[in-house]
């Protein structure tokens, strides 16, 4: 996610902080922080939907699926 926030900055011409993507998407600031910096971290669809709408990306530009084992 941290690249999708910075190609945003970039489109944006300035930075944008958890903060003000919390308030575009609804997405809390602690749910965002978790699943920018903690992997693995399970979110619902819904934060899926809402952050793919807000930078305008897919779903795999967010995750990677990683085979367990």
């Amino acid at each position: 996610m941290k690249e999708l926030i910075a190609e945003r900055e970039f489109q944006l011409g300035h930075s944008i902080s958890l903060v003000e993507i919390a308030e575009q998407t609804g997405i809390s600031r602690g749910t965002l922080s978790k699943i920018a910096n903690e992997k693995g971290y399970n979110t619902v669809t819904g934060n899926i939907d809402k952050l793919c709408a807000y930078f305008e990306c897919e779903v795999s530009d967010l995750m990677t699926y990683i085979k367990e084992g």
